[in-house]
């Protein structure tokens, strides 16, 4: 299939780049991918789609890959959109949805990143590759470089969720723990670049995993017969989720795609455990100071400085949307009720995401009757730390106390 990009472009300036070459950032700052719109309109018509597998690539025309022999993929299909009636009920909100990312390959929405960030990387020749992690982004990285035959380093907080370093581990990732934050880890692969020849795969340092990313916004559309949500509710961390959505819903704009010209209100949810966006919105700054002290179990949203943290803002502001801090103490409890309620497997940076809809709910800047979908970035069993309990035993040694069973919860 021809490719549809025409250039790139610096975030911060608008310079033009050349798109045929390995690109980082500009200016330290990141790079768009940019498309020929007209000549992908002409290609493409929505029909078409309906005849194309449910996977990330039907939408092949939006995307940067040019080589069909560089498409590393797991079979990453389309994530389902789920009504959770019984959890908006819980909360005051009467068309909630729910975006379960946790379906993918790796267990959560980096895997649409990292495949499309593999598979540019394997396209240009790339035979080594590192990058920062908190969580699950490892994990997709270690899977999609193993299904390339690809060298993968990942470097990660030494708190990081145990399965997230397990599952690095076991796709052949060298991997390390490190005593630090991911902003430290981040300095690892940075000064290693030169002597260890890797290429950093980091957060929006190369200008790909954004383009995968954006199909969480390609597929929202389409599953919603191209009508768009009131509002989006988005755990934010590096933040490429959701800017690539953005970029996604002002590409559809272009095309004429979409049945009207309303765009959600992006809303950037972080935890008062670590909300750099938030304190930078609330300012009105356009880029955020690091967050002293990072700390939340919601170990994807643990971001103390984002390098598209301007590219963050404007998606909220642009939108006339929000960013939110919740409540670290209170994660847990969302989870288990979101969960509990609609029986998906909430990750914690999505509960996160429901203590942002109670909050926003309760001061009316969301209204009962808004339709509001909610990212559930990964799977909750991804986060054993988040979900341990003690269980109540039984004895069978003696009689079964039916009663104690029965007011169990």
């Amino acid at each position: 299939m021809p490719s549809f990009v025409t250039h790139l472009e610096g975030a911060i300036d608008g310079a033009r780049l050349a798109a045929d070459r390995v690109q980082t950032l500009h200016e330290d700052r990141p790079i768009w991918v940019r498309y020929d719109l007209d000549a992908v309109g002409r290609a493409l018509a929505k029909p078409m789609l309906r005849e194309r597998p449910p996977t990330l690539w039907r939408y092949r025309e939006l995307l940067p890959v040019r080589d069909d022999a560089a498409i590393t993929s797991l079979g990453e299909g389309m994530s389902p959109l789920l009504p959770a009636p019984r959890l908006g009920a819980r909360l005051g909100a009467s068309n909630l949805w729910i975006k379960d990312e946790s379906q993918l390959p790796t267990g959560s929405f980096k895997s649409r990143g990292l495949a499309m960030a593999i598979s540019m990387a394997r396209q240009f020749g790339i035979r080594r590759v590192a990058l920062p992690t908190a969580g699950n982004a490892g994990g997709a990285a270690a899977a999609y470089a193993a299904r390339a035959g690809i060298e993968c380093f990942v470097f990660m907080p030494d708190d990081t969720p145990a399965i997230n370093q397990y599952e690095c581990r076991l796709a052949g990732a060298r991997t390390f723990l490190v005593n630090g934050l991911i902003t430290d880890c981040g300095r690892i692969v940075r000064e290693g670049k030169e002597r260890m020849g890797w290429f950093d795969l980091s957060t929006l340092k190369e200008p790909y995993r954004i383009e995968g990313k954006k199909t969480m916004g390609l597929e929202l559309a389409e599953q919603l017969d191209w009508r768009l949500p009131d509002v989006i509710l988005y755990p934010t961390g590096g933040g490429t989720g959701l800017v690539g959505m953005w970029k996604a819903f002002a590409e559809l704009a272009a095309l004429g795609w979409l049945g009207s010209d309303k765009r959600p209100r992006m809303v950037a949810v972080q935890s008062d455990g670590c909300a750099p966006i938030v304190r930078a919105f609330e300012r009105g700054d356009r880029h955020a100071e690091p967050f002293p002290g990072a700390a939340t179990i919601a170990s994807g949203i643990r971001v103390p400085a984002a390098v598209g943290d301007f590219m963050i803002l404007d998606a909220v502001r642009e939108s006339g949307g929000t960013a939110v801090a919740v409540e670290e103490g209170r994660i847990r409890e969302w989870m288990e009720l979101a969960v509990s309620t609609e029986g998906i497997a909430v990750c914690p940076e999505a509960a996160a995401c429901v203590g942002a809809l109670e909050k926003l709910l309760a001061t009316g800047w969301i209204r009962a009757d808004e339709q509001v979908v909610l990212f559930n970035t990964g799977a909750a069993q991804k986060y054993p730390e988040a979900i341990a309990c003690e269980l109540p035993r039984i004895d069978i040694s003696g009689p079964i106390d039916w009663e104690a069973v029965a007011v169990q919860r």
